[in-house]
């Protein structure tokens, strides 16, 4: 499909390269030497569709893959981009990010106060007058942290056209939906303090 990238290489890619430079190495590639012809080229990229070691092939994938997921969990502590997500790589979703993360958000303890509902719920009987009240205090809340996400919705479009010229699309409900998190659990995880605000 159009624009979809790979994350990792795969191990032939990564045989292919190392034998790539080996060769250029004893070669002695660099000026005074010959270009080398398009054929001798070729000829030196030419593989086999079907690896002739397939377990050595699916050893080197395998370690491949898992480094790039290690790497991939270490960026998600640390924020470095270089190894984030697509979802959430970007100099909009970073200071998206550092923005929720620096202020305070109903919405990260909105699923507390549906689990408290929940148990609550089970208590008390469907039809006493305290289900009503019950009920009533959930839907405010739950009005609370709407009204909530779209003033924060509203702030992070102004600052983000300010410091960047455009939105980014998704930018803005990618913040949103991170102030919905509860501030320990999210990924990336927090790089900034309550109150940082990103410049």
């Amino acid at each position: 499909m159009f624009g979809r990238k790979k994350e990792a290489p795969s191990a032939q890619d990564i045989v292919d390269q190392q034998a790539a430079d080996a060769a250029a190495r004893q070669a002695g590639a660099g000026k005074g030497t010959p270009t080398p012809r398009r054929k001798d080229q070729e000829a030196a990229r030419r593989r086999p569709l079907v690896p002739e070691d397939r377990k050595a092939s699916k050893a080197a994938e395998r370690a491949a893959m898992q480094e790039q997921r290690l790497k991939m969990r270490q960026a998600l502590d640390t924020g470095d981009e270089r190894f984030l997500p697509l979802r959430d790589k970007g100099p909009q979703k970073r200071f998206a990010r550092d923005y929720v993360d620096a202020r305070f958000s109903l919405g990260e303890y909105l699923m507390f106060g549906a689990l408290i509902f929940v148990i609550v719920s089970l208590v008390v009987p469907s039809t006493s007058e305290q289900m009503i009240y019950v009920l009533g205090g959930f839907w405010v809340m739950f009005l609370a942290v709407f009204v909530d996400v779209f003033i924060l919705s509203r702030k992070l479009r102004k600052k983000l056209a300010a410091k960047f010229g455009e939105v980014e699309r998704g930018t803005v409900w990618y913040g949103s939906m991170r102030s919905l998190q509860f501030r320990k659990l999210r990924l990336p995880k927090p790089q900034v303090r309550r109150g940082q605000y990103p410049s």
